[in-house]
């Protein structure tokens, strides 16, 4: 396998002991803690919040990211920032100049992620791959959790793959991600994968059993 970046969808996490769910995903051996941010408006669902961020800024050293689901993000990079996320992730098409978005994450010292809905193509993003740091690809369309994997995207991430040798983003894949497709896409060049109930969460075991098992192979 290439090196992995294993990324626990904390929205599919326990909130009755978040703390305690972080820390033991953290010692099980994960690298990035993420946070899904809706606004209702975007897409049809309200998720996470600041104080969420702050719970899981504080109860980890690991990177944490957001995944903002929201119109304009532009106006509220600070605003995450100052909750602790390393990585912001937003939908070029939810923003008038993304450029400048990608941009003022990066003057802030943090790392800039475009996300790309299952219809959003690799052609409309182009520019933006050239100094974006992270490409999120959903291989469902964004909202709610526990939805069917559309195959259609591979086309896109292979794509990517070929133009991340250029360009020098980083590929994180973000939907019904379950342990073969961690393998199958991991083998092609793909770094980061956002796992949640059909691979993180429920499995069987603790988490550190399910993150041995991942990064194994097996």
């Amino acid at each position: 396998m290439h090196q992995l970046m294993l990324c626990p969808s904390v929205m599919s996490a326990d909130f009755g002991h978040l703390s305690r769910e972080i820390e033991e995903m953290d010692n099980a051996g994960v690298d990035v803690f993420h946070l899904d941010i809706m606004d209702g408006a975007f897409v049809p669902n309200f998720a996470l919040g600041l104080q969420d961020i702050q719970i899981v800024r504080k109860a980890t050293n690991k990177l944490v990211d957001v995944h903002l689901m929201i119109n304009n993000p532009g106006a509220y990079i600070d605003l995450f920032v100052s909750a602790g996320a390393d990585i912001i992730y937003f939908h070029p098409e939810a923003d008038n100049h993304p450029a400048r978005v990608v941009g003022a994450i990066q003057q802030k010292g943090k790392k800039a992620g475009i996300a790309l809905n299952p219809g959003t193509s690799v052609a409309s993003v182009l520019e933006l791959l050239r100094i974006a740091d992270y490409v999120l690809v959903m291989t469902v369309n964004p909202g709610f959790p526990g939805q069917s994997y559309l195959p259609f995207v591979e086309e896109k991430i292979d794509a990517l793959l070929e133009l991340k040798k250029e360009c020098g983003f980083e590929i994180v894949i973000d939907g019904a991600v379950d342990k073969e497709k961690v393998w199958h896409f991991n083998a092609k060049g793909v770094l980061g994968f956002v796992l949640g109930t059909k691979s993180m969460y429920g499995q069987g075991g603790t988490y550190k059993d399910v993150v041995e098992r991942i990064r194994a192979g097996r």
